[in-house]
């Protein structure tokens, strides 16, 4: 749906007054994440699902905060799509027919779809046309109450929350070796030598860069298979169809990079046949089983919520991301990439103590 069609959907479904008054609140993320001065802002969003539809509310209220910025934006909803489902027209014909130098939203209950003649990643879309942007997805996991938990964790001071990502980024690039504990259980060794840090600080300044709104984590890939001990997850798992609050801790024991045992309860299994289903569609079946992420959240306004989105940037947790990591600096090429949260770790970096 075009702009008009998109406002009057959301008219029409009681969601319009929801959006305005979300709006207050995204104001702030167009300059301290964007610097925008006279770029076009392309919001792309979704319909959302019954009662989970938090993905048209944002989408509509970036558009509302933008216009009342005076900004030259445009709103497209379209239905909301999963893996391999196609992207409406009007989704791709927008990037398309945007001028390169500026500034997309996409968020969506569960995928954006595929782009077709675009190309099969947004992410390098937006690289080679020098788009900034702002990826958010699998928001239909939460139901639309939520919103108020999603729009807190972009409500933040970005200012000190950003100068503390660059803080334990410099502490982690020059460093060779990590060791997380947890009173739950975790135990876990991750080689980072000569690897490098991403800070997801929402800052995103740069031609062809972006991330996460929320913003909030310093993640890191692994040293090749240099990953050894034991995780127990006891925050939130994603598998292949949505984020779970856990109930019963996870236990993953992880041997020369790859896990070789998932134990617990109903998180668990479906953890585990989330891994079978991947291995199976896979060339490189046990590229799904490698752990390839490490990551920090650093976001005070976040909390566990049930979307890994928000969960993984909390402050006070960190995370594992199984599957994939080339597109992060890692050499796995998987095709999941699976974070799984944790509480209140305690990080050791070459034998000193991270304060976080």
């Amino acid at each position: 749906m075009d702009t008009i069609k998109s406002i009057q959907w959301l008219k029409a479904n009681d969601l319009y007054d929801l959006a305005q008054e979300t709006s207050f609140y995204l104001k702030k993320v167009f300059n301290p994440c964007f610097k925008v001065t006279d770029e076009k802002i392309l919001i792309m969003g979704d319909k959302g699902f019954n009662k989970k539809r938090i993905a048209p509310v944002m989408s509509g209220a970036y558009y509302l905060a933008a216009k009342s910025l005076n900004m030259d934006t445009k709103l497209v909803l379209q239905d909301a799509r999963s893996r391999g489902n196609p992207a409406d027209d009007v989704i791709v014909d927008s990037l398309s027919n945007l001028e390169d130098g500026n500034v997309v939203f996409v968020n969506m209950s569960d995928k954006l779809g595929s782009l077709k003649e675009i190309g099969k990643s947004f992410r390098k879309f937006c690289e080679k046309k020098k788009h900034r942007f702002v990826s958010a997805l699998s928001l239909g996991d939460l139901p639309t109450e939520k919103l108020k938990d999603v729009i807190s964790a972009v409500d933040v001071d970005y200012k000190p929350m950003s100068a503390k990502h660059s803080e334990i980024k410099g502490i982690l690039d020059g460093a060779k070796d990590m060791h997380v504990k947890t009173n739950a259980g975790t135990d876990l060794h991750y080689s980072i030598e000569g690897m490098k840090a991403i800070a997801a600080d929402g800052t995103y300044h740069e031609p062809g860069k972006g991330g996460n709104l929320p913003a909030g984590e310093v993640y890191i890939p692994c040293k090749g298979k240099k990953v050894e001990g034991k995780i127990v997850i006891d925050g939130s798992s994603r598998n292949h169809k949505h984020t779970t609050l856990i109930k019963k801790p996870i236990t993953l024991q992880v041997e020369e990079g790859s896990i070789v045992s998932i134990g617990g309860g109903e998180e668990a299994k479906k953890l585990e046949n989330t891994l079978k289903w991947a291995a199976g569609r896979s060339k490189h079946p046990k590229s799904v089983y490698r752990v390839g992420e490490f990551g920090i959240g650093l976001n005070p306004n976040a909390k566990l919520i049930g979307s890994t989105l928000v969960d993984e940037k909390t402050l006070g947790t960190a995370h594992i991301g199984i599957g994939s990591n080339y597109w992060f600096g890692g050499s796995i090429y998987a095709i999941i990439h699976l974070d799984q949260i944790f509480k209140d770790p305690e990080i050791t970096v070459d034998n000193e103590k991270l304060k976080i």
